[in-house]
């Protein structure tokens, strides 16, 4: 039987930061003095680590996953699945492996694409033990009693969430911090053109003089952020959540993981000594409030629920946006941009900055669609 899975736009999103990762910083294109295909013929590296045979195997294992339950989801029987997953997440790694050769900082390497279809072909096998245990159509049980119909695109974004939190934010919970890091772009694009004159202006904020004091939210502000930053996704899972008790789990799992991924965050920019320096009596009743009106909330129909949503977002963007860039978030960007936490480091910033801008965008296409079933 075929089902709408959330594994589908999940797997395009890991095969994206695949993409992200492989590729990055996207700079330096050049013709190499070798054929693309020259690297499968080369002996072992001469320099190799522990960490770039688990990095490369562990790092496509979550996309064979993926790929086998979105297609055996899909319909697929589970042997093609398997074959069609192992031959997608092979090709990717020989995609980049060869697009590698056209990038100074990249090294293309047969043992890399090796260990990138082995992993591959792990993921693919736990999926199949999964299923043959009978793991996936439990899933679509418990899935059943959880959430309405046609919810993958709301369950992604959930499970997208914590993952943009793991990224630095300028306030607890804060995610859409965006408009700072278009700006320069938009700058460098439109320089020396006639549409310079647009971008009159956006010096000032893209770089700010040096030593100046960066303006302080007022604590009303910083407060608000936390508690929309809490309410968006809360909104988001009403809008899929059977109404009852589940609503009110689902709260009380926001709120624990929110304040887990952003302790995690926390520790991983500025050390586990400094874990819980977020934990301001501010912050702390922000949860408090925004967990108190997740609950409000959580009683009123679906639609109500995502029109409520597009308000928490729009707003929490609005704020958001204002929200200084003050010296520690500097550095934490900085560490982050300089590759600290493994090549997988970029695809945290890229979920934290347009995670409510898809939200708000699913929660558009949820009030224009006909309301499912429960």
């Amino acid at each position: 039987m075929r089902h709408r899975s959330s594994a589908v736009p999940l797997s395009w999103l890991y095969g994206a930061l695949i993409v992200y990762a492989s590729l990055y910083p996207f700079v330096g294109w050049r013709i190499p003095g070798v054929g693309p295909l020259d690297f499968l013929l080369l002996g072992w590296p001469r320099y190799w680590t522990s960490f770039d045979l688990v990095a490369n195997l562990l790092g496509y294992l979550p996309l064979g996953f993926l790929l086998f339950v979105a297609l055996v989801r899909g319909g697929r029987r589970a042997g093609a699945a398997a074959l069609l997953a192992c031959a997608g997440g092979a090709l990717l790694s020989l995609a980049m492996e060869i697009l590698q050769n056209y990038l100074p900082h990249r090294v293309s390497s047969n043992v890399d694409l090796i260990l990138n279809a082995a992993g591959t072909a792990i993921g693919v096998a736990i999926g199949t033990l999964l299923h043959w245990r009978g793991g996936i159509a439990q899933w679509q049980k418990l899935r059943d009693r959880w959430f309405v119909a046609r919810s993958a695109g709301g369950f992604a974004l959930l499970v997208l969430w914590p993952i943009g939190l793991l990224f630095p934010t300028a306030v607890p919970f804060g995610l859409g911090h965006v408009l700072g890091r278009i700006q320069p772009l938009i700058v460098d694009i439109l320089a020396d053109t006639p549409a310079a004159s647009l971008t009159e202006g956006w010096a000032v904020t893209v770089a700010p003089a040096v030593g100046a004091a960066p303006a302080a939210l007022t604590s009303t502000t910083e407060l608000s952020i936390i508690v929309l930053g809490l309410l968006a996704p809360c909104l988001v899972a009403f809008t899929i959540a059977i109404p009852g008790w589940r609503r009110t789990a689902l709260v009380i799992g926001a709120s624990l993981i929110g304040a887990a991924t952003t302790t995690l965050s926390t520790a991983l920019n500025f050390g586990p000594a400094h874990a819980f320096s977020w934990t301001t009596p501010q912050a702390l009743e922000a949860l408090a409030i925004g967990s108190g009106a997740a609950m409000l909330l959580s009683l009123v129909p679906r639609r109500v629920a995502a029109g409520f949503g597009l308000i928490a977002l729009t707003a929490l963007v609005m704020l958001v946006s204002q929200a200084p860039a003050d010296p520690y978030f500097a550095q934490s960007l900085q560490g982050w941009e300089q590759g600290r936490f493994i090549r997988f480091h970029g695809a945290a910033q890229w979920v934290g900055w347009f995670w409510p801008y898809a939200a708000l965008t699913y929660l558009l296409v949820r009030l224009a669609a006909r309301e499912p079933r429960s």
